[in-house]
């Protein structure tokens, strides 16, 4: 009879608390299909997995979608005054579409002239004219890149367009300016073994040409033979090659330094690798559950 009691009284005591964490967990069930994990509350971030799409462009011109800067600069390139259009600088595309315009169309014209008369200076303005329309085109993307505002400085995609469109200056946005005379340095030796190279290539070639040609009235040195001048001609235009290379490189290598360095500026460099175990209070997550609170050990680097 007594046990009978005892087990009754046990089980009055243990029934709420075992409804009660039934009921929990049919809770938890329930919502885990229900619920939303995605965090509406933020802003919409701009999408910056693929390195361009035509929808994240055009929605970023119509102000409707978030603006991403590797995004704008590579519709802009093509999409003239793009990146003025995203920064509300509407005053900016006449200039822009006026500066292309006129270079394009002078250069076209003093080239008609230079067909014409065979001028050699009309031909210098044709040149002039296209250099002209290309320092537009090239300053409406600097302008773009500078205006475009970001929640983060630096912003590794600006620190990147700006190494593009001028080598060093991703650095000094970043605030690096001691590596400025290490890739000026690189890229200035580089183009000087270019043109000494090139000048090399084409003198050499052109006494190989002139030792080889038929015409009574080539001028023939007799310091050097066609088989020397060939070996030469040959060995500096390799050299040449190799230079447009090193230029190349230094150039691809302060876009990547650029890039990387904008990254790791919150990238913690401590020297302290030392790891503490400490004892930690652990309380439910959930606001239903009963206040059992437990101990456990933090990890701490």
């Amino acid at each position: 009879m007594k046990l009978r009691i005892i087990s009754f009284l046990a089980a009055a005591l243990l029934a709420p608390a075992v409804l009660h964490g039934q009921a929990r967990d049919d809770q938890f069930k329930k919502d885990a299909f229900s619920q939303n994990y995605t965090d509406t509350s933020k802003t919409q971030k701009p999408d910056s997995s693929q390195l361009f799409s035509f929808k994240q462009y055009f929605g970023s011109l119509a102000h409707k979608r978030p603006g991403n800067v590797q995004n704008l600069f590579i519709g802009s390139t093509v999409f003239l005054g793009g990146g003025q259009i995203y920064n509300r600088q509407y005053w900016k595309l006449p200039v822009v579409y006026g500066g292309i315009g006129a270079g394009v169309g002078l250069g076209i014209h003093f080239n008609n002239q230079f067909k014409a008369t065979g001028d050699e200076k009309f031909k210098q303005y044709s040149t002039w004219s296209y250099v002209g329309a290309g320092l537009v085109w090239w300053g409406s993307l600097m302008d773009m890149t500078i205006n475009f505002k970001s929640n983060q400085h630096p912003d590794p995609g600006k620190s990147t367009l700006y190494s593009i469109l001028l080598p060093g200056l991703g650095q000094i946005y970043n605030g690096e300016y001691w590596k400025i005379p290490i890739y000026w340095g690189g890229m200035a030796t580089a183009l000087h073994f270019y043109s000494d190279n090139s000048r090399n290539y084409k003198r050499y070639k052109w006494i190989y040409e002139q030792l080889n040609s038929t015409d009574p009235d080539a001028q023939k040195p007799d310091r050097i033979d066609a088989n020397t001048a060939l070996v030469y001609r040959n060995l500096f235009r390799r050299y040449r090659d190799y230079s447009i290379l090193a230029t190349a490189l230094v150039y691809v290598l302060q876009v990547v330094d650029a890039n990387v360095f904008a990254y790791m500026q919150d990238f913690e460099m401590d020297d302290d690798i030392s790891l503490r175990i400490e004892p930690t209070l652990i309380t439910p997550e959930f606001a239903s559950a009963p206040p059992a609170p437990g101990f456990g050990l933090t990890l701490r680097f």
